[in-house]
């Protein structure tokens, strides 16, 4: 055999062995209509279009679709054309990039914000280009952190401590046990994704404080979400002022696309000097930026968007619990259904999609621990009644045509 036949047959045992655990990922082809989402259609494998309901998207408030964002848009490309043309530091930084950045400064209120292609880039380039402007920085992250997080800090070339998750007590013991003068950072979230649950923001600032360390949250499930401007759950909490740097997106309730950070004006220009991720990569278009600032913008006065979310979701939460469903119930947006086995997740998400037009993403090992597989809803403010009626009665259906377990999970 050859080397290439070699690569080929490695390859296509990682493929196998992902169907063999019923954890290989399939995509859907959609497609959003304007004006009318959440609903969207379908196009299966053998070319038919089916009309479906989507349960799952990130696009939290269903500003991906608001008039306001819309024309900001519209006029940014019929003013400056597609892409920006470079690199930020290469005739990539347009006014609609200062004036994005410039709203996130003051959604966060700090001095400074920097905008990515990702949040996912802003965090891993943020977290891995730290140590080089901090030199012996130890950085505590909590053991649930996204894998954009994990891999910044993996990659940074420092001292990492992992903590237990959302366990201050933990974390105290890992600080304590460090040198007092080694530079510091606790990197955490806000909102869990999987579970959605909460972090323990104010209890870790005040580990911070103690033991002089920076903190970095990732708020990329709160930012227009929570906060009486949208800026997250530290605003929320009153906290916002005591975290050093903040991370968001710009891809889920804001709707469009992007990440950024938001921290001192010292912060900011020292990452974007010194991290490849930002340096290195073609800035955003000038269209996405407008977009997304006319989001950002919209969202820190529109209140009801945000109450009207968080209603469905209670409803959703409390009609899937009378069922004796097992979901967990942290207070968040975010609806956790527990299945337990990845075969029968990606089964039940099949039957929702195929015979009740319900598209929910399965949710299997690795980005959640096996034995906790799961279908995760995320109610927007433009499902309407009917919808969660329907998605209500396909999941006692189904529930009961699998013979799964019905009980209810402690939060």
């Amino acid at each position: 055999m050859t080397n290439k036949a070699r690569y080929a047959a490695a390859i296509e045992a990682s493929i196998d062995k992902l169907h063999e655990e019923g954890r290989y990922r399939t995509f859907i082809d959609i497609e959003r209509r304007k004006g009318q989402f959440p609903t969207a259609t379908w196009t299966r494998p053998d070319g038919t279009e089916k009309e479906i309901t989507v349960w799952c998207g990130n696009d939290y408030l269903g500003m991906g679709q608001h008039p306001v964002v819309l024309a900001a848009m519209q006029e940014a490309i019929e003013a400056t054309g597609a892409g920006s043309g470079g690199t930020r530091n290469i005739s990539g930084t347009t006014v609609y990039h200062k004036r994005l950045e410039a709203e996130l400064a003051d959604l966060h209120r700090k001095e400074a914000a920097l905008v990515f292609t990702s949040a996912y880039i802003a965090n891993d380039a943020t977290l891995s280009t730290l140590p080089k402007l901090l030199p012996g920085l130890i950085i505590y992250s909590d053991s649930l952190n996204h894998a954009s997080m994990i891999e910044g800090v993996r990659r940074n070339g420092g001292a990492k401590r992992i903590f237990r998750h959302n366990d201050v007590n933990h974390l105290r013991e890992l600080l304590a046990a460090d040198d007092p003068a080694a530079p510091k950072l606790i990197a955490f979230e806000s909102i869990y994704s999987m579970d959605g649950d909460f972090g323990p923001i104010e209890e870790i600032c005040d580990l911070a404080d103690e033991f002089d360390a920076l903190t970095y949250i990732d708020e990329v499930h709160a930012v227009g979400m929570y906060g009486p401007r949208g800026a997250g759950v530290a605003e929320r909490d009153g906290l916002m002022g005591r975290i050093d740097i903040i991370n968001g997106t710009l891809a889920k309730a804001y709707g469009v696309m992007g990440g950024y950070i938001a921290s001192s004006a010292k912060m900011c220009d020292a990452i974007r000097s010194y991290a490849p991720g930002f340096i290195f990569t073609t800035s955003i278009p000038p269209a996405i930026a407008a977009g997304a600032a006319a989001s950002v913008r919209h969202l820190k006065t529109d209140q009801a968007l945000r109450d009207t979310q968080q209603l469905h979701a209670r409803i959703l939460k409390t009609r899937l619990k009378a069922m004796g469903l097992p979901i967990i119930d942290h207070g968040s947006h975010i609806v956790p259904v527990i299945v337990g086995d990845p075969v029968h997740t990606k089964q039940l998400s099949d039957m929702l999609l195929e015979d009740f037009g319900i598209y929910v993403q399965p949710i299997n090992f690795p980005t959640v621990p096996r034995g906790t597989e799961r279908l995760r809803f995320t109610p927007s403010p433009v499902h309407s009644p009917k919808m969660l009626d329907g998605l209500i009665r396909a999941m006692d259906s189904l529930w009961s045509q699998c013979a799964l377990n019905r009980q209810e999970l402690s939060a």
